[in-house]
């Protein structure tokens, strides 16, 4: 089947690929793809991978292309492209019938990622390394994962979502100009990559109309940049179609608003300025009844405020920003579908606009922006040349006043500036190129890296702030969501949101709204003059999820999900999040969602079914044989992943473990891995006296490690025995690179006593028969604990370390991602899922 005829089946009949598209099938992938706006890309890059991943029409599959990977990894630089670019890969896929859920073979899955996705082991991408799958999501949501660090996520789940993004993925950095910070980001994981090495082919593809190649010369990628990258630009057979010439050289008039935004004017002041009230005169006297207009400001707060200045025009008024909840933002975008009425439509949006939302207007308005974000925004304007007497407004401000500027130096508004005062038009064909690089502030180095491999929090709860790697540091996410609660009693037993709750805020506007107090009828309402949020400590607490704490305004952290209470304000369904706005806020209906994951989770061993333990470690093993099939590991590999798969829950035979799922030691039918039985789990264990020793925060796959380095490895090298000790430890995520006892842990009542994550230095595992292997009771020593050479050679931090190093970061988390996974898999058919 020719690319062509797939390219038509894909986007219907009579649709033609350009040549550009057609060039993407051919050859090695382009590193750079610098193509006007308004010209495909997204169709052209995602179908030129879908093509090459072996995908015909009517599920056909041929042989893939070795060199392009299992996951196309779409990375956009605004959370409301999310939605568009997802829904229409999936019509393209659903037109080829490929389409598909998560396992489902011979599929494609197209996901989101945008934070409250749902449990890994009921179908969640994740699951299925060997599936071909779409991921679409943020540069927050996508870097924060791709740094071990994933915002809006189990941070027990980050070393799997590291695995998958690293290895056999495909990147496109889409509209590379508006990446900030998260760009040279980028450049340095792709260096990183090629120079320590991955499990599977990987690579990164930067997109953008308005690129530069100096933007990509950072420290560690400089060689390769320098070397000569690989570039996809119109070529003259691109430009003699004339659907190319249309958009090219669509007319679009430049002129200066008459309305400026100065400090005397732009203050809001109770949603409104004089500002906004100006502008929006301008904007309905240049109008066209029937017609879309479209009006991007610089900040959420002007937006709003022009939103509802508008309020007295008779066209359709809507507003897009990254600051609604999905369900709001759907109906919008939904509402943008349909095309305008009699009286036409008027959009005011943010810099949400700028980077692929399909959006075509007679005429724009535009406050000053840096060139590369202007080139984009007048991309939204006549797109495909259907108007002779299109207009483009654009609004100047006050040069004298830095705050006005904000998001964006006032240096880069006056290049800009200058370069708008010299032109007529912005047909693309006319504008002049983008020579300014982007802002950046801090550089990922190597050892940076390295550093955010280790995911234990420090001993304050906190971790290291990822925020100036991806995005600029005056406006980092914090998802928020809200629930009818109003204390802490109330908040501690609520489970996680879901992707539907979920709000994307800076931490400033978030800061914002706490600090401010109730209106005066509230606070008599609530009792209470303050607003409340709570935060998820995940090393909180000892039962199934983590604990809800209450925080202060300045306790908040980027990446955070934070519980606010619905009584007290704080988002509009039409205007999305207001800081202290007043009106209790309408509550999403929950779904039958996962509790949030705290350290002492444990659901995978209850799960309604009695497992003996010896036939979940047989089914673990299976399924980790299958898988390491289906990925083609090497025979070396699959052999250590085996062994890990084998001994990964031999941990549960401590008496703790038994106790605390239900059964008693000694059971003639057990020991068990699983439990019919819900609830809280309950680790303890009696002393020779029969007294009740608490273990809270016992971690089965620590003893499980620790079972393996007394008693297994034979034949293997100290580096293999090691390596396979980490795949145990490590399959729950809780136990990786560093060991040392937590906060809530119950010490031993003989003093000196090393312990650690609920195990104690002499406890034991009592014999067991595992089909085929007999292991003898062993006794768990604690003494790699400690820094340096002991009685059990190195330290825990010391050999992991050294494998660190051996493997490669990207590597030892691939391998760790598939011994949970093959638990994951295990577990699902042990419950009948």
């Amino acid at each position: 089947m020719s690319f062509e005829s797939f390219f038509a089946a894909a986007m219907g009949e009579g649709c033609s690929p350009f040549p550009y598209q057609k060039r993407l099938t051919e050859g090695p992938w382009p590193d750079c793809v610098e193509i006007p706006t308004g010209l495909g890309k997204t169709a052209g890059i995602a179908l030129a991978w879908a093509y090459r991943r072996g995908v015909r029409a009517d599920g056909e599959r041929k042989a893939p292309d070795p060199d392009t990977p299992r996951r196309l990894i779409w990375c956009l630089p605004m959370r409301v492209l999310v939605e568009q670019t997802a829904r229409n890969i999936r019509e393209w896929l659903q037109r080829l019938q490929v389409l598909g859920d998560a396992g489902e073979p011979g599929r494609i899955a197209v996901h989101m990622l945008m934070g409250g996705e749902a449990d890994l082991r009921r179908g969640a991408w994740a699951a299925y390394p060997e599936q071909d799958a779409v991921l679409v999501g943020t540069q927050d949501m996508l870097l924060s994962r791709a740094l071990m660090r994933g915002y809006a996520m189990s941070r027990y789940q980050w070393p799997v979502h590291y695995a998958l993004l690293h290895n056999d993925a495909l990147w496109v950095l889409d509209e590379a100009q508006l990446m900030g910070p998260a760009l040279p980001t980028t450049t340095q994981l792709e260096a990183f990559r090629r120079m320590l090495d991955t499990a599977a082919p990987a690579r990164s593809v930067w997109v953008s109309a308005t690129l530069h190649t100096d933007w990509l010369d950072t420290v560690d990628f400089r060689p390769y940049q320098r070397s000569g990258l690989q570039h996809l630009q119109l070529e003259d057979a691109d430009r003699r179609s004339p659907a190319v010439a249309a958009r090219i050289q669509a007319a679009k008039r430049l002129d200066l608003a008459e309305t400026r935004l100065l400090a005397s004017n732009g203050k809001i002041s109770k949603g409104e300025s004089a500002y906004t009230r100006d502008l929006a005169r301008e904007v309905i006297a240049a109008h066209r009844d029937g017609e879309q207009t479209l009006v991007i400001l610089n900040r959420v707060d002007r937006a709003q405020a022009l939103f509802d200045a508008l309020a007295g025009t008779d066209a359709q008024r809507l507003l897009l920003h990254a600051r609604f909840r999905p369900a709001e933002r759907a109906a919008i975008e939904s509402q943008l579908q349909e095309p305008p009425g009699e009286s036409g439509r008027i959009i005011i949006a943010t810099q949400a606009v700028e980077a692929g939302v399909d959006l075509d207007s007679r005429v724009l308005f535009t406050e000053l922006a840096p060139w590369a974000s202007l080139v984009q925004r007048f991309g939204r304007c006549n797109r495909a040349g259907r108007f002779e007497d299109a207009r483009i407004y654009w609004i100047d401000l006050d040069e004298n006043t830095g705050d006005l500027a904000l998001p964006y130096e006032a240096i880069s508004l006056a290049r800009a500036r200058e370069q708008l005062r010299a032109a007529a038009s912005a047909a693309p064909a006319d504008l002049p190129p983008v020579t300014e690089a982007p802002p950046t502030d801090q550089v990922l180095r190597r050892r940076d890296l390295l550093d955010l491999f280790n995911t234990d929090p420090d001993l304050s709860g906190f971790d290291v702030d990822i925020a100036p790697y991806i995005r600029d540091t005056g406006t980092p996410p914090v998802q928020v969501f809200w629930r009818a609660v109003d204390d802490d009693e109330a908040a501690a037993e609520q489970g996680a949101p879901s992707r539907e709750e979920l709000c994307s805020v800076s931490v400033g506007q978030l800061r914002n709204h706490l600090s401010r107090k109730l209106p005066t009828p509230r606070r008599r309402k609530l009792g209470r003059e303050v607003r409340f949020a709570w935060r998820l400590d995940p090393l909180a607490g000892r039962g199934r999820g983590g604990r809800w704490r209450r925080i202060r305004a300045d306790e908040v952290r980027p990446g955070q999900t934070i519980l606010l209470a619905a009584a007290d304000g704080g988002y509009d369904p039409h205007r999305g999040f207001v800081a202290g706005d007043a009106e209790p806020v309408a509550v999403i209906p929950q779904k039958n969602g996962v509790d949030p994951e705290g350290y002492g989770s444990d659901v995978l061993s209850h799960m309604g079914r009695r497992v003996p333990l010896p036939e979940h470690l047989a089914d673990v093993a299976a399924a980790m044989a299958d898988l390491g099939h289906s990925l083609e590991c090497p025979q070396k590999e699959r052999t250590l992943l085996e062994l890990a798969a084998r001994w990964h829950d031999v941990g549960k035979a401590h008496e703790a473990f038994q106790r605390g799922i239900g059964f008693e030691p000694g059971d003639p039918d057990g020991p068990w891995a699983k439990s019919d039985q819900s609830g809280r789990p309950d680790y303890h264990r009696l002393d020779g006296q029969g007294r009740r020793e608490d273990r809270p925060g016992f971690r089965h796959e620590l003893a499980s490690a620790l079972a393996w380095l007394e008693a297994g490895g034979g034949g293997l090298s100290p580096s293999e025995r090691n390596r396979v000790a980490y795949l145990i430890a490590a399959h729950h995520g809780r136990v990786r690179l560093g060991l040392r006892a937590l906060p809530d842990e119950m010490e031993p009542p003989e003093p000196g006593i090393l312990y650690a994550r609920g195990i104690w230095d002499g406890d034991s595992l009592p014999a067991l028969n595992l089909h085929g292997l007999r292991l003898e009771p062993v006794t768990l020593r604690l003494d790699l604990m400690r820094l340096g050479n002991g009685p059990q050679g190195p330290s825990w931090s010391e050999r992991t370390q050294r494998l660190l190093n051996e493997l490669g970061p990207f590597r030892l988390a691939w391998e760790e991602a598939l011994v949970r996974i093959a638990d994951w898999r295990a577990s699902a058919r042990e419950a009948g899922e």
